[in-house]
């Protein structure tokens, strides 16, 4: 095994420290100055009220968001706190994982690749249910590997708790699952678990950090489960989200860090062939999720932060080639530089561009879009409701509710009228609100103020208001005045 002093200084604890400490840092700048994004101005609201869980997901990232709000108040920053905070446990999780497992250069390099990754570098100030679902996963792993390396059955609780900590995040952690069980079938030492009674326990620990979620679906007709697993359908067969989904996890995963994750993957399937159990705790914990993944992509769209949670194995997968390259093997050592480079270069462009944009002639093709001319929207937006003396704000769309809750931060009360099961942990407004006039707020190629018709004799446009980046127009959001109901204001609760 490699000792510190043996390897580079970017290898060394004390390098990694500095170049993760470095990048944290810049990410804490940026996830208190960038704007928020749709979803994480959706998921504020959940920090604002803390449930068992919620319907799109388990309940992690809006306990996550509550606890920044509760020690920095209702800010950007506090929506990100404990994103950030994340980023540092999850490397230092891989780095102790891999030094387990394999070695301390293998462990150096597999920080340097999860770091330089895209979805990591740029994305891991976003407070999504993916940042508690990758740093969960990560932890099981590292739990895994301190059972794996010391032989102590108690470990499984840790594991147990970890993994439950991880369904509390995200649903896809239930493949994590599946790949443990795969390990404990596959490797020969390992199957010794099945009789240790640490091990169902630890699964009996992750079931009781599900329960929340158990409880609240039994009482709202087991609705997230409807719509999460529903995704997991079928529909016809096509190939061309295959190439869509293995193109993104390419790219954000930084294609040159891909290449030798590729190889590495063929180094350790050559471990698993014989059993190996380090090699096959890599691949096979990681091997349901993809196979899931790819079959998802057979039907429909996979999203391009579902993969999220595989980046730190994929990382290790590199590291594990890299580390062991040969003395003359020049080539590939100088990809590897150029991946943790190039990655760390554009992870700092990206988070500055995010704070300060570069340039607006992007418009909605740079990746950034959504941070842009909020603030300029907040202020019309707070002068019309003067003006026209509105009581209230309504919207039809969950991500544009969220923005504007975030802009008017009590000031009115926001409302989506449709899709309202999103709010239930929320207090209910009462139909006396709506006797007073508001403001209808929708994104132009949303408009749904036919509908409204429907509800209030009153749907005025009172103008349309355009969000801009360095003077390049974004988006078109039209606003009209609403008032007098005459009939049913929100669209009934749908479980399904």
């Amino acid at each position: 095994m490699a000792k510190a002093e043996d390897l580079p200084f970017l290898l060394r604890p004390a390098g990694l420290v500095l170049i993760v400490g470095l990048l944290t840092a810049l990410k804490m700048f940026a996830a208190a100055n960038a704007h928020l994004v749709e979803d994480e101005a959706y998921y504020r609201i959940w920090g604002l009220f803390p449930a068992l869980s919620y319907y799109d997901h388990p309940p992690m990232i809006g306990w996550w968001i509550s606890a920044g709000q509760a020690v920095f108040g209702d800010t950007i920053f506090a929506v990100r706190a404990l994103v950030v905070f994340s980023g540092l446990v999850g490397s230092l999780a891989l780095w102790r994982t891999a030094a387990i497992l394999f070695d301390q250069r293998t462990a150096g390099w597999a920080v340097l690749f999860l770091n330089a990754s895209l979805l990591v570098g740029i994305g891991g100030i976003l407070a999504t249910p993916d940042a508690p679902s990758v740093v969960f996963w990560g932890l099981t792993f590292w739990a895994l590997a301190e059972l794996s390396r010391s032989g102590n059955a108690n470990w499984w609780l840790v594991v147990g708790l970890m993994a439950g900590c991880g369904l509390l995040s995200k649903y896809s952690v239930l493949f994590l699952g599946a790949g443990i069980v795969l390990w404990l079938l596959w490797v020969p030492e390992a199957r010794r678990w099945w009789s240790a009674w640490q091990l169902w326990a630890g699964g009996l620990v992750a079931l009781l950090c599900f329960s929340p979620v158990l409880y609240w679906n039994h009482l709202h007709e087991w609705a997230s489960f409807y719509k999460q697993f529903g995704r997991a359908g079928g529909g016809g067969f096509t190939a061309k989200y295959t190439f869509e989904f293995l193109g993104a996890l390419i790219g954000l995963l930084n294609p040159l860090i891909a290449v030798l994750a590729l190889f590495g993957a063929a180094t350790l399937f050559k471990a698993l062939r014989a059993r190996d159990s380090a090699a096959s705790l890599v691949l096979l914990t990681s091997l349901p999720f993809l196979i899931y993944l790819t079959y998802h992509s057979l039907h429909a769209r996979v999203q391009a932060n579902w993969p999220a949670p595989l980046f730190p194995a994929l990382a290790l997968m590199a590291a594990v080639y890299v580390a062991n390259l040969a003395r003359e093997q020049h080539f590939w050592r100088r990809i590897a530089a150029a991946g943790v480079g190039i990655g760390v270069g554009v992870a700092i462009l990206v988070q500055l561009h995010a704070v300060t944009p570069f340039t607006g002639q992007f418009a909605r093709k740079d990746p950034t879009f959504q941070l842009r001319g909020w603030d300029e929207i907040g202020a019309q937006l707070d002068e019309l409701a003067k003006a026209e003396g509105a009581a209230y704000v309504v919207t039809t769309s969950y991500g544009l509710n969220g923005q504007i809750d975030f802009l008017m931060r009590g000031d009115l009360p926001v409302i989506q009228l449709t899709e309202r099961i999103r709010y239930i942990m929320s207090p209910q407004p009462t139909t006396e609100l709506f006797e007073a006039p508001g403001l209808y707020i929708t994104e132009k190629r949303r408009d749904k103020s036919g509908d409204l018709q429907k509800s209030f004799s009153t749907v005025e446009e009172l103008g349309v208001l355009e969000r801009r980046v360095k003077g390049v127009p974004l988006e078109e959001i039209a606003v009209y005045r609403v008032q007098g109901p005459v009939g049913p204001v929100f669209e009934p609760i749908s479980y399904r």
